[in-house]
């Protein structure tokens, strides 16, 4: 069965739109290489499949030899066939290599259909617009939903809430430990030691987990970075900082949203609102049972709220929409999206006792035109939110 919503739009692509590369770009454990072999089972044509996840420090020659392979496969096939790699950004200068060899395939009898793999945004956004200008479609693949964890792993809503949406961790959670260490060292250490830290500079390693794990534990909270820096060990500054946060977003992982305003300047220098792209990275770091997460209403209101940001940051990446925030004072308002000339203002209520107070009528007061909504006790119900897309909310 196919529980993610996205395959049917990659399988059109494959069949109807060979002339273009289509590209999957997410964070690792969303179901990429699942998609990949779904595909390869539904177009029913020879396939090569190769990582550069497996090889280590693979060279250029690697592209040349797997792209080699498909060619041959494509030889004795009416069809063609059909060539997937995975991790494709660990290659050095990978997108000049692939655009010569996809350059070539418009003189063959036999054209490949390409699929391409990468789970760090930031690299292959890079090599995409500068050399493959005009030869792929990307499709982004963001962490789990929660109708795709209901369909494929029968999840409740609070199940939801606290373990997020990682299906390979589906199977641990009856198990708390073995889930925390599941989601910490198998998905978490690895996007970082491997996607992160092999593929960009990191001059402080220790301040860039420091700061993830802060990000983390404060998912929903708005911090200064002078604030963050003093809860962190390691030396750093400011700038330092919001380029982490910048390397960890792109991975998927954790974002700061900036402040909602019509000044530019005031939103880059804005104390960013922490958000996590997955539950789970907020829960895994705690000793708590499931149960417990529920009985301290302030505790709870805090992963609610960071489910529905995680809810929107996730969708946003599938329409290039923005998420911010606002406050004025002690008022506040959870979530500001624009979208195509809208904009609409979230406050998510989960039954605590917040410290904070409401901004809403504030906030309507400077943005008449904007449409506020309520998520949760008193508005929409978190599981009808929860299987909206954001345009679906205007």
């Amino acid at each position: 069965m196919f529980y993610r919503n996205i395959f049917s739009e990659l399988l059109h692509r494959m069949k109807n739109r060979p002339q273009r590369m289509q590209v999957l770009i997410g964070p690792r454990q969303t179901g990429k290489s699942t998609l990949a072999r779904q595909l390869r089972d539904s177009l029913n044509l020879p396939t090569h499949m190769a990582s550069a996840d497996a090889v280590g420090t693979a060279h250029s020659s690697w592209i040349q030899q797997n792209w080699e392979t498909a060619r041959s496969l494509a030889k004795g096939s009416q069809g063609g066939a059909l060539l997937i790699l995975d991790e494709i950004q660990k290659i050095p200068q990978w997108s000049e290599h692939v655009k010569k060899l996809w350059d070539e395939e418009t003189e063959l009898t036999q054209p490949l259909r390409v699929l391409l793999l990468g789970s760090s945004p930031l690299l292959m956004n890079k090599g995409l617009t500068e050399s493959l200008a005009g030869r792929f479609e990307i499709i982004p693949v963001t962490h789990w939903s929660f109708s795709e964890m209901q369909n494929a792993f029968q999840y409740s809503l609070e199940q939801y809430i606290v373990f997020g949406g990682y299906p390979g961790a589906a199977e641990f959670i009856t198990d708390n430990d073995r889930w925390s260490r599941y989601i910490l060292d198998s998905l978490v250490e690895t996007t970082i030691s491997r996607d992160i830290f092999l593929m960009s500079r990191i001059d402080k390693p220790a301040l860039f987990r420091q700061l993830f794990e802060l990000g983390c534990q404060h998912s929903g909270h708005i911090l200064s970075y002078q604030k963050m820096l003093g809860q962190l060990q390691d030396a750093g500054n400011s700038t330092t900082l919001a380029g982490y946060l910048k390397l960890l977003e792109g991975a998927g992982l954790v974002c700061g949203l900036q402040k909602f305003g019509s000044d530019v300047v005031r939103k880059k220098a804005s104390s960013p609102k922490l958000q996590v792209f997955n539950n789970a990275l907020l829960t895994a770091w705690s000793v708590r049972s499931p149960a417990d997460w529920k009985q301290d209403t302030e505790v709870w209101g805090q992963l609610v709220e960071s489910a529905v940001g995680a809810h929107l940051v996730n969708q946003a990446r599938l329409i290039r929409a923005e998420i911010f925030y606002w406050n004025d004072g002690s008022k506040e308002v959870d979530f500001v999206i624009p979208f195509r000339d809208k904009i609409i203002a979230i406050e998510v209520k989960s039954g605590r006792r917040s410290r904070k107070i409401s901004g809403l009528t504030e906030f309507l007061k400077f943005n008449p035109r904007a449409k506020p909504l309520l998520v949760g006790t008193g508005g929409m119900p978190l599981e009808e939110f929860f299987t909206r897309s954001i345009d679906q909310l205007f």
